[in-house]
Formats: structure tokens, C-alpha cells, sequence
């Protein structure tokens, strides 16, 4: 189970959340634009005063390839026993996870991540998001590219969950408007899907409605305001939950094909999935009518559909399919790669490529 600890300034205890899980030394994974804002240094002038050895290892870019995370993993390895900590968005946090598994592992690469769910633990991770978005402090897997086939692939153990999830609201101030509209899109269609899966329960039902409430109300508000520490804190408050409650039960067609257009394209996870969300939305309506009506009362509008169209318009970010670079040629392989794609099956009525393709047409 994750503890997490959420407050402006949290960041500082780190020494304190490390020596916990019996670290005298630690190894951060972050990305490789994350210096930049000074957070890197930030950090590793806290363990410094502390006392307490750290490697920094920022070679994960956006969508991380598996080929990064063995790179990662031959560093660890070679740096020895340390808790991991997470630093970054969501593509840093998943990345640490497989880098972690991996040095646990020696002999395994990424690429073969499906002989990974039942290998020897991980080491240790203390998980630190910089975005308020994926949720990937909340669960023990990651998603990853295999650039050899364009695809997506799932890496995780349970053994690599964070320990410790430290929500340090004041990390996220100077996170520019598009990364804060992408990120914030993402944690809303975590609780949207959630509420809607094949696996919801009551836990999750109770997390993702929650998520939706706060994510829909302080989402428009950062987007506007980056510096308001209060529509910070709450985001990130509310994209936790949305973590929560997908590990629980499970995601389903938006990221389907949000996970497919990004490995085709590159596009950010959060703006692919703005392109098909309020589309799917309306594919599966007749199936998820409870759902979507706790998705219209958590967000106080008319209907689903309706709330979250005005969320994506709030922010900015709507685009289509041509916007990426897709062709019309590539929407075939899109819709069977989302089919394809583990999460789909989650989903409260169970596409037809046709159907899939049909969908993406209507937003090319």
C-alpha cells in the first residue's frame, strides 16, 4: 500500500521519507528536461545537507523507450543497493519503476516485460510527481515504448509500488499552462474511465467521483493561474485519487487509443486523449448510464459529454487526428493496435474495429 504525504514543502523531508525504507544512499530517476526548473538541483541539495549519497540519473525523455529503462537499469546496478526516488511526471515515475525491477533483475531487458510480473523484487521507490496528472505514484506499473514495434507495453511487479507518495503541491507552480492542460485531461479521464469500467467497485466508484469533482473544478483555474498554490494543491489532490482509483478498476477505450496515437506519433499522452475522449464518451454512453450521470453530477453540468467538451475547451486543448501527423492510411492500425491494448477490455462496451475505425474518422 502507498503512505502518502501530501503538503507545500514536503519535498524537504525526503532524507527523512528515504532513511525509512533503509536508504543511506539514494539514486533518483528524473527527466531530462526537469533540471531546467531547478527541482533537480533543488533536490539534491537536500540529501547534500542531509548527508545522505545521491546519483542522479536524467536520461528519460517523454515517452520513455525500453531501451532507456535498460540504460537506467545498468546504471543502478552498477551504483548498487539504494532507495529509487521518483522525480517527474508520469513518464519519469513509470520509468523508475522499470529501471528499479530491472536492477532487481539482472539479465532482463524492458522489451520483455510481459516474464517480468513474477520476477524477484525491485528495489525500493520513493515516488515524487512533478505533474498532477497520471496518478503513476499509486501503482506498481508503467507504460512504456517499444520503439522497435510502435507499441505500448506494461511493465510492473508489485514489489516496485512506491512506498511512499510525496505530494509537494509547490513542485507544480511553474508548470507551463499546455503541460498543466495535458496532465490535468489525463487525471480527468482516470476518473471518467474509472467510473464507467468493467472492474469499478465501490472504492473506486467512491476515488473517481471525487477525483472528477476536484480535477474538474481546479483544472480551468491552474490552467489560468499556474501560480495559485490552492488550484495546485487541489489538482494534484484530485489526480491521486483518479490514481487510486484506476489500479483498482482499471482504464478502458480513451486510453486504448490514447496509448496507440502516442506511439505512432509522439503526440503528449494527455492531448491524444483529448482528441477522442468526448467521442468515446458518447460510443459507450448507453452502456455506462450510471457513470456518466455521476460524471454530470461531480462536475454540476447537464451531461457528461457536456462537461468534459467544456474542460478541453477551457484548456485549450482539442485537436485532430491530422494535427499529429496521422494519415487516413494509419487510422486502421490505430484502431487494432487500441484493441490490442490491455486497457480496452475494461471498457463498458466491447468495440468492433469497424466501430473503432469509424470513430477515429469522425475526428481526423
Amino acid at each position: 500500500m502507498v503512505r502518502t504525504e501530501f503538503g507545500p514543502g514536503f519535498v524537504e523531508r525526503l532524507p527523512e521519507f528515504a532513511a525509512e525504507l533503509g536508504g543511506s544512499r539514494v539514486f533518483v530517476v528524473t527527466d531530462r528536461g526537469l533540471r531546467a526548473t531547478g527541482i533537480v538541483g533543488r533536490v539534491e541539495k537536500i540529501f547534500a545537507a542531509a548527508g545522505v549519497e545521491c546519483l542522479v540519473h536524467e536520461d528519460i525523455g517523454p515517452n520513455p523507450a525500453t531501451t532507456e529503462l535498460d540504460r537506467g537499469a545498468a546504471r543502478l546496478r552498477e551504483y548498487g543497493a539504494a532507495v529509487v526516488i521518483a522525480l517527474g511526471g508520469g513518464s519519469a515515475l513509470d520509468a523508475a519503476k522499470g529501471i528499479s525491477l530491472l536492477a532487481g533483475n539482472p539479465g532482463s531487458l524492458a522489451a520483455d516485460a510481459d516474464t517480468l510480473w513474477s520476477a524477484s523484487d525491485g528495489l525500493p521507490i520513493v515516488a515524487v510527481p512533478t505533474t498532477s496528472g497520471t496518478g503513476a505514484e499509486t501503482n506498481g506499473f508503467g507504460v512504456v515504448e517499444d520503439t522497435r514495434l510502435c507499441w505500448k507495453v506494461y511493465i510492473g511487479h508489485e514489489s516496485v509500488r512506491p512506498r511512499i507518495a510525496v505530494l509537494d503541491p509547490e513542485l507544480t507552480l511553474g508548470l507551463p499552462a499546455p503541460i498543466t492542460a495535458a496532465t490535468g485531461l489525463d487525471a480527468l479521464v482516470h476518473g471518467v474511465e474509472s467510473l464507467a469500467s468493467r472492474g469499478a467497485d465501490a472504492v473506486s466508484t467512491a476515488d473517481a467521483a471525487r477525483a472528477v469533482a476536484l480535477v474538474g473544478a481546479w483544472l480551468p483555474i491552474a490552467y489560468r493561474d499556474g501560480a495559485n498554490l490552492e488550484a495546485r494543491s487541489q489538482l494534484m489532490l484530485g489526480a491521486h485519487l483518479a490514481g487510486h482509483a484506476l489500479t483498482r478498476s482499471g482504464l478502458g477505450l480513451v486510453h486504448g487509443l490514447g496509448h496507440a496515437i502516442t506511439a505512432r506519433t509522439g503526440t503528449p499522452h494527455g492531448v491524444a486523449l483529448a482528441a477522442v475522449l468526448e467521442e468515446v464518451m458518447t460510443y459507450t454512453a448507453p452502456f455506462a448510464v450510471t457513470a456518466y450521470a455521476t460524471v454530470a453530477d461531480s462536475l454540476r453540468a447537464p451531461t457528461a459529454v457536456d462537461a468534459v467538451r467544456a474542460i478541453s475547451t477551457a484548456v485549450d486543448l482539442k485537436r485532430p487526428l491530422r494535427a499529429f501527423g496521422l494519415t487516413r492510411a494509419d487510422l486502421p492500425a490505430v484502431a487494432s493496435a487500441a484493441l490490442a491494448d490491455a486497457v480496452t477490455k475494461n471498457a463498458p462496451r466491447s468495440p468492433r474495429q469497424d466501430e473503432v475505425e469509424e470513430l477515429l474518422a469522425s475526428v481526423y
